[in-house]
């Protein structure tokens, strides 16, 4: 069994620098180069993710390189915590664009329900600003093509934060892929298993509704479309899918508008006392009088329309069969993945978010045809999604032009594909047939992706 050598925060993203696959492709993060100033950065959305990860975390680590100048979000109560929650002293606004106009900023970070994603990205992008937006980049192939438009005509550039491709095992998986380890790849078994508190954690917030995140197919399953095409860097072509709405939703005999007041918390399972969540409560509950949004909102609610089970055939440009599935109520969290091959094949199960995991390391099993098994160990790494928040914001804001031989750094054609998948799915779902990636943007699929010149 060989123990991998340590990887650190900062030699991470350079590690491999011999190889080249991706070198063609243009980065994604040209834009963001260090400059002689500090970059003059809003948020709009205000939530826990932008909150925290694209506020608070970026004012305390990275504090010489950023200057927020602005924060955006329908909620005046909320925007007000998130200014002192966050550590900044800038003005605050309901108004987007004229916050971008009185601030005029280097860089818009887009952090708002999944649907509205795009209305900040092309506006920010018209109004002369480059674009960080966390995942998925929208939620339907016409915002998406309105997307891809604006980018097109402004020449603006769009990171999308996919920041499961720092973490180190995954980079692991995409070298030995790329060093042809177990040869040409044919197909992909891709399994993943949200448990029981945070799959139900979707159902009781607006991710729950279609009309706000496009379904778990695209809000949550982008970020494993997006490793799948990265992984084997190749674009999908073909999507078919089955889904349904089987455990969550009506599928309970009693519900109620939200746990507080719930008549049924002695008896429900799922029952969540958000009044122990201090964060929740100042960033939420305190001002839902304002919005009406309710945090703790019913998982058996009759207005869940989305899939809470998902599976899906999908066919890569270059060949490669992919079957995915998605559960959400499991016991336990975390993934199964095999990539089947010419020569052999690389596969892990990972655990996530498990007491009883008390390893300080990820395994892969790598078997050669006619030879032997190799278990591969990674440590993980520092900070959330394995260590991948952190080096995706050392790269977006210390070190934008170190060389990037894994091409970790994803642009808005990156942001495209992985949602398409999802859009696609979706859509196979509703129309029981077979869907085309071509026939929903004007994107083409390539069979190699790093062959193409485009951000």
């Amino acid at each position: 069994m060989k123990k991998e050598d340590h990887i650190s925060r900062r030699n991470f993203i350079a590690t491999g620098s011999s190889l080249v696959a991706g070198a063609m492709v243009a980065n994604p993060l040209a834009a963001f180069s260090p400059q002689k100033e500090k970059m003059k950065v809003v948020l709009v959305g205000t939530g826990v993710r932008g909150t925290s990860m694209w506020g608070r975390s970026i004012v305390q680590q990275y504090k010489d390189q950023v200057e927020f100048v602005g924060l955006c979000d329908p909620n005046p109560g909320r925007l007000e915590y998130a200014k002192g929650y966050i550590g900044v002293d800038c003005p605050l606004y309901s108004d987007f664009e004229k916050m971008v106009r009185e601030t005029e900023p280097d860089t818009v970070i887009v952090t708002t329900v999944d649907s509205t994603h795009h209305e900040y990205i092309v506006k920010g992008m018209e109004m002369g600003c480059n674009i960080i937006t966390e995942k998925p980049m929208t939620t339907d192939e016409e915002k998406c093509q309105a997307i891809l438009d604006a980018q097109e005509k402004t020449g603006k550039d769009v990171i999308v934060t996919f920041n499961y491709r720092y973490s180190p095992h995954r980079q692991k998986m995409k070298e030995l892929l790329m060093q042809g380890r177990i040869g040409k790849v044919t197909s992909v078994d891709f399994h993943w298993y949200l448990d029981i508190y945070h799959g139900a954690a979707y159902f009781r917030r607006w991710h729950g509704k279609e009309k706000f995140g496009g379904t778990l197919f695209v809000h949550k399953a982008t970020h494993h479309y997006d490793l799948l095409n990265w992984w084997l860097d190749s674009e999908p072509m073909e999507v078919y899918a089955n889904g349904a709405l089987e455990f969550y939703g009506s599928n309970n005999g009693f519900r109620h508008t939200n746990c507080r007041p719930c008549p049924h918390k002695d008896s429900c399972q799922f029952y969540w006392d958000i009044t122990q969540d201090r964060r929740s409560m100042d960033l939420y509950v305190n001002h839902e009088h304002h919005d009406g949004y309710l945090r703790d909102g019913c998982v058996w609610s009759e207005e869940i329309d989305v899939p809470d089970k998902m599976g899906a055939q999908i066919k890569y440009a270059n060949g490669v069969q992919v079957s995915y599935s998605c559960t959400t109520y499991s016991p336990y969290e975390g993934y199964r993945i095999a990539f089947n091959g010419t020569k052999g094949r690389l596969e892990a199960w990972i655990h996530e978010r498990q007491p009883w995991v008390m390893d300080d390391y990820d395994e892969l099993r790598l078997t050669d045809n006619f030879g032997y098994t190799q278990l591969i160990q990674i440590p993980h790494g520092g900070g959330g999604h394995g260590g991948g928040d952190t080096r995706l914001k050392d790269k977006i804001f210390l070190n934008p032009n170190l060389p990037d031989p894994y091409r970790q750094s994803a642009g808005a054609r990156d942001g495209a594909m992985s949602i398409l998948v999802g859009i696609a799915a979706r859509k196979s779902v509703k129309e029981n047939r077979m869907v085309r990636i071509s026939e929903l943007t004007s994107l083409t699929p390539t069979a190699v992706r790093s062959s193409i010149l485009q951000r």
